[in-house]
C-alpha cells in the first residue's frame, strides 16, 4: 500500500488531498452521473488520466510516474470505492479496519492493532464515505439514526457511528472475513486447540449434541463454529439465523436467514427470536443461531429441547460459566413467569458442552476451555472441565507459554458418542500439549 503523509508531518499531505479533489471535480465535471453509473473503473481510468495529464500541464505540478499512478488509483477509489480504505481492503492480511477519526486509522494484523498512516480529507470526507456504504446496504444513517450495522457484499461486518453519539466526529469499524475458510488443519496449524480436543468436538457434532461457543470479541466464534459445521453431515437441513450474515457454512442444503431493522416509519423490524420461531416450522435438522444475545435464547432452548439437537450457537462471555449465567440471564429476561429453577434445568437440559475462546496477548486466538454441562446440583449448574489451557508465562517476542491440558475427566456423553458410531481413544482425555515458542 502507498504511504500516505500524516497530518502535521508536513503540507504535502493535505497539497495531495487538495490535487486529488481537483481532479474528482474535473472527472465529475466532464462525465454526467449517468455515464459514471453505465462505465466501469476500467473505462474511466483514461479519463482520470487524462485530467491528471492536463492538471499537471496547467498548474506545473512536479510529478513521477509512480505518484501519478498512484493519484489516478485514488480518484478511481474516490468514484467507485471507499476511497482511503480501498488499500486496505484489498490487502488479505488485515482482519479489521478501525476508522476513530478521520485522521485516526487502525488495523488489525495478526491479531495485533497497528496504526495506519491512512487518512482521510476531513470529517465529511470520511462521512461520505459512510454514507456511500450505506447507502449500497439500503440503511439509513441521520440524526434520529445514528447508528448503522450492515454487511458489505463481499460479506464483511460494518459499524458506523456520527454525533452526537459519537464525540470525536464520524467512526468506522469493518470486520474482515477471509476469502479462505479455515480447516481443521489450519487450527491445528495455528494451535487454536489440539487434535485430542477437534476430535472430542467433532464427535459431539456428529452425535448432535448441542454446543455453545463462547468468548469475547474477535475471540474466534464464528470461525471455531465455520470450522465445527464441517462435522455435520451433508444430508442435512441447517437453518442459520444472524443479525449480520457472517456464518460459512459449507453443507449443500443450508438456509441463510437475516433480520432486518425498522425501516423510516420505525415498523418492520424482524428479529432473531421472530427468525427462530420461523424456522421451527421449516423442518430444520438443526437450528444455528449466530450469537444469542436476547429474547431469541429461549426460543433456541426450546428448540433445542424439542428435538433440534445438535443446534449450535455463539455468545458474549469471559468464562464457559459466565456464558451459562448470560443464556439463563436472557431467558429469564423472556419467562418471568417460569420459575429460575427450572429454567436452570431446562438449559441443563438443552446444552451438553460449552466450548470457550480467548484473543490472547501475543493475538493468537486459543480455545481456552471445554466444558460438559452434568445436570444441576443444589440448584446450581454443574459444568466439569474436558479440556482448559494453562498459561504459564510469556517466551520470545511476546509469545504466550503454555500447554493445552486434558483433566483427566471422561466425559459422559462419550457413551452417546460411540452410540452415533464415534470411538474415541482413552488418551485424548489425560496428558498435555505445550504451546510452541515460535
Amino acid at each position: 500500500m502507498a504511504s500516505r503523509t500524516l497530518p502535521g508531518a508536513s503540507g504535502a499531505g493535505d497539497r495531495w488531498f487538495e490535487t486529488k479533489s481537483r481532479i474528482h471535480a474535473r472527472l465529475i465535471n466532464s462525465l454526467s452521473p449517468e455515464q459514471l453509473k453505465s462505465l466501469s473503473k476500467d473505462g474511466v481510468r483514461g479519463e482520470v488520466g487524462n485530467a491528471v495529464e492536463r492538471l499537471i500541464a496547467d498548474d506545473q505540478i512536479p510529478m513521477t510516474l509512480a505518484e501519478r499512478d498512484r493519484l489516478i488509483e485514488e480518484v478511481l477509489d474516490e468514484v467507485f470505492g471507499l476511497g482511503p480504505l480501498e488499500p486496505l481492503l484489498k490487502d488479505p492480511t488485515i482482519s479489521d479496519i478501525l476508522v476513530n477519526a478521520f485522521d485516526n486509522v487502525y488495523v488489525e494484523r495478526g491479531g495485533r492493532l497497528v496504526e495506519t498512516n491512512v487518512r482521510f480529507r476531513d470529517q465529511a470526507h470520511l462521512r461520505t464515505i459512510i454514507d456511500r456504504i450505506v447507502a449500497n446496504v439500503g440503511r439509513r444513517l441521520d440524526d434520529s439514526s445514528p447508528i448503522v450495522d450492515a454487511r458489505l457484499n463481499d460479506g464483511s461486518r460494518v459499524c458506523a457511528v456520527i454525533p452526537p453519539l459519537s464525540l470525536l466526529g464520524p467512526v468506522l469499524s469493518i470486520r474482515r472475513f477471509g476469502n479462505k475458510l479455515l480447516s481443521t488443519s489450519d487450527l491445528l496449524k495455528n494451535e487454536t486447540l489440539t487434535s485430542g480436543m477437534l476430535d472430542f468436538l467433532g464427535g459431539c457434532v456428529e452425535a448432535r449434541l448441542n454446543i455453545l461457543i463462547s468468548g469475547g470479541s474477535g475471540s474466534g466464534k464464528t470461525t471455531l463454529l465455520n470450522t465445527l459445521s464441517r462435522f455435520i453431515p451433508e444430508e442435512e437441513r441447517l437453518v442459520t439465523i444472524e443479525d449480520t450474515a457472517e456464518l460459512q457454512l459449507q453443507q449443500p442444503h443450508v438456509i441463510r436467514l437475516e433480520t432486518r431493522p425498522m425501516n423510516i416509519e420505525g415498523a418492520g423490524a424482524i428479529t432473531q427470536r421472530d427468525l427462530v420461531i420461523n424456522a421451527l416450522r421449516m423442518r430444520p435438522d438443526r437450528i444455528v443461531v449466530g450469537e444469542c444475545r436476547g429474547p431469541e435464547a429461549f426460543d433456541m432452548m426450546q428448540a433445542m429441547n424439542t428435538g433440534h439437537d445438535g443446534s449450535m450457537t455463539t455468545t458474549h462471555a469471559n468464562s464457559p460459566r459466565d456464558a451459562f449465567s448470560r443464556l439463563e440471564t436472557l431467558v429469564m429476561m423472556v419467562s418471568q413467569q417460569v420459575p429460575d429453577a427450572v429454567i436452570r434445568h431446562m438449559l441443563a437440559s438443552a446444552i451438553q458442552i460449552v466450548v470457550h475462546c480467548a484473543r490472547l496477548t501475543d493475538g493468537s486466538r486459543k480455545v481456552t476451555a471445554i466444558c460438559e454441562v452434568a445436570g444441576v446440583e443444589r440448584e446450581h449448574v454443574e459444568m466439569r472441565d474436558i479440556f482448559t489451557l494453562e498459561r504459564t508465562g510469556v517466551g520470545r517476542r511476546g509469545r504466550v507459554l503454555g500447554s493445552f491440558a486434558a483433566t483427566g475427566t471422561r466425559p459422559q456423553c462419550l457413551g452417546r458418542l460411540e452410540s452415533y458410531g464415534v470411538h474415541l481413544a482413552a488418551s485424548i482425555f489425560s496428558g498435555a500439549q505445550e504451546l510452541k515458542d515460535r
